[in-house]
């Protein structure tokens, strides 16, 4: 019966309708039109973070000129709360918001208008110094996960643009 069962499933998936995001790897069409998106600089240290992980991710292509241009506005707060009997912060929370705008390059057309966004908690210790790291590093998680979500919303209009409408 185990036997059956191993042959039949690759039949059975198969005919779920399961389709690969990157199918073809670098050649295929999402990776592709990924690849021809710039992004555009955006300010401050969240910024660079941000910028620099969505250029790894989206590999620019050497041939041709971008087709699209993301503009990324970023929202980075600090906030404290947890405060103890003395007025003093035990807890903060980083958040980073991320509206983005992937415009036709040809056009100037706004062909996607989304956000995005994480949020992390930090402990406030008594050493300045291992506060301020926490920050820190607290903001280079944001930063990935933020790109992360990024690079997948415009994956998703890459395949929806690619597949032609049955």
């Amino acid at each position: 019966m185990r036997i059956l069962l191993c042959l039949l499933l690759p039949f059975m998936l198969a005919g779920c309708g399961l389709k690969p995001l990157y199918a073809g790897g670098t050649s295929g069409a999402v990776s592709q039109s990924l690849g021809h998106v710039e992004v555009a600089p955006i300010g401050g240290q969240a910024g660079w973070l941000v910028r620099n992980a969505l250029t790894d991710r989206l590999a620019p292509l050497s041939n041709g000129g971008p087709q699209y241009l993301l503009k990324i506005r970023l929202d980075d707060r600090l906030e404290g709360f947890g405060l103890l009997a003395n007025d003093t912060v035990s807890r903060e929370r980083r958040t980073l918001r991320a509206r983005y705008q992937l415009v036709d390059a040809a056009t100037g057309e706004t062909v996607l208008d989304a956000t995005a966004g994480s949020d992390a908690g930090i402990d406030v210790v008594s050493s300045e110094y291992a506060t301020i790291a926490a920050e820190n590093t607290a903001l280079e998680n944001l930063s990935r996960e933020v790109a992360e979500q990024i690079v997948e919303r415009l994956s998703l209009f890459a395949r929806k643009r690619a597949t032609p409408n049955p």
